[in-house]
């Protein structure tokens, strides 16, 4: 299940709706299973609960994980973690003009940035995502991952760019301590060249936005994710993410 910055009231209504009907696992959990270890066994229903971006106020639900016993994965952007550089998707620009950057070149997509002011290493008035000392302090309630450098399009990038952002993302974050095995693909954009650059590094799983349940049988670097909004009501979280939603959608589709 994904989401990325839910108001801590709504996201405690979600997750007690959430464990009352599945039983929520670590992803560390998955991966033990997946790999076969003595004793690694999945329980009935089994959910996993992450967050995209690492925004800030990821860092006020800790609290209700902590009470609810539920350990989500939150991947990090390295270059925004510690700063106060902004996501580009959260300069001020409308969500019609955020939909159109994610589809053209990343060269364009900063030349269009720069005219509002924006640039990757701008810092700004207020932080937007975790601070290192809420990692730090927050790493035992939290699995800190990987999720890129600066946010770009990983498929609008050049091979030069995306290879850098995935190795540097992964060593920035390893180097404050964090053990980083899984990597998330902003906007659940990728391709076959990208899974093998991801795979390359030394990942041992890789998230998508693709909407499906995951089985023992998924290519691991191409695990399946419900989105979330944050903003759902506990009725139909519940109802997405049992995975029917999409499922009634791809059937419509094929038919």
């Amino acid at each position: 299940m994904l989401l990325h910055d839910p108001e801590p009231l709504a996201f405690a209504s979600q997750l007690a709706a959430l464990e009352r009907r599945y039983s929520l696992i670590t992803l560390e959990d998955y991966l033990r299973w997946r790999a076969g270890e003595p004793g690694a066994q999945l329980p009935v229903k089994p959910l996993i609960v992450t967050f995209g971006d690492g925004h800030r106020r990821n860092a006020e639900l800790a609290g209700t994980c902590r009470e609810m016993g539920v350990r989500p994965t939150v991947f990090l952007c390295s270059g925004l973690l510690g700063t106060r550089r902004r996501f580009w998707f959260e300069d001020g620009l409308d969500d019609c003009e955020v939909r159109r950057l994610k589809r053209v070149s990343d060269s364009e997509r900063l030349s269009a940035l720069a005219l509002h002011g924006f640039a990757d290493d701008a810092e700004f008035d207020e932080r937007q995502a975790f601070s290192v000392e809420e990692v730090r302090e927050l790493e035992p309630l939290l699995d800190f991952q990987a999720h890129m450098v600066t946010h770009p399009i990983l498929t609008s990038c050049s091979a030069e760019k995306s290879a850098a952002e995935i190795g540097d993302s992964k060593r920035e974050l390893e180097e404050l301590g964090l053990a980083i095995n899984t990597f998330a693909y902003p906007n659940g954009d990728y391709g076959d060249r990208k899974v093998a650059e991801v795979e390359a590094v030394g990942y041992a799983c890789a998230l998508t936005a693709d909407a499906g349940l995951n089985t023992g049988e998924t290519d691991l670097f191409r695990l399946k994710r419900i989105a979330i909004d944050d903003a759902a009501p506990p009725s139909e979280v519940i109802v997405k993410a049992s995975g029917i939603v999409d499922l009634v959608k791809r059937v419509a589709m094929s038919g």
